[in-house]
């Protein structure tokens, strides 16, 4: 489910492992039922598949919580005419029955993962290289930071720049200059 693997992966920091070779796409299940099938249904079908519903425990739940809204992000109550189950459980146990109380689960319980991954995925973004064994200590005081302030974005960003990993990163300058020299 690609709304379930986006938060995972983007907000969650813990992306799930790639489909096994020769897996049909989900698309594929929809097609070759013999009615029209909810997005629930068509996963239930797809994790009939033990290779497909040990990644799929992690992500479903997440991406039917999101179900309620559609591609373009229009609140809908029906899929197929059928009512939307939003309920859910997470993997790690928490249980929901609609967005809002996933979006609280993600906003307390896991607000550390989502932390992580923020800080993760910005010093990505700052440094132009990807995150390192030995950017694990700025990485966790960046993150006890994030937890004292409430999580601000500011914290997030001044701690970024303010960052050994991102004061220390070696830049471009001395190819640019050498490319500028050329022309």
């Amino acid at each position: 489910m690609k709304r379930g693997l986006f938060v995972l992966d983007n907000l969650l920091g813990t992306p799930a492992p790639p489909p096994p070779p020769n897996v049909p796409p989900l698309e594929q299940t929809r097609r070759n039922a013999d009615r029209f099938l909810t997005m629930r249904e068509s996963m239930e079908i797809h994790r009939e598949k033990p290779l497909c519903a040990s990644c799929h425990a992690r992500m479903d739940s997440i991406g039917l919580a999101l179900e309620n809204f559609n591609a373009l992000g229009k609140y809908r109550n029906t899929d197929n005419e059928k009512p939307i189950d939003t309920a859910g459980q997470l993997i790690t146990g928490e249980k929901f029955t609609n967005v809002v109380e996933l979006a609280r689960i993600l906003t307390t319980s896991r607000k550390k993962d989502f932390y992580r991954c923020a800080t993760e995925k910005l010093l990505t973004y700052a440094t132009g290289r990807g995150v390192e064994y030995y950017d694990a200590p700025t990485i966790e005081k960046i993150m006890e930071q994030l937890e004292r302030d409430g999580g601000r974005t500011r914290t997030l960003l001044y701690s970024i720049v303010a960052s050994a990993p991102f004061q220390m990163r070696r830049g471009d300058g001395d190819r640019l200059m050498t490319d500028l020299q050329k022309d």
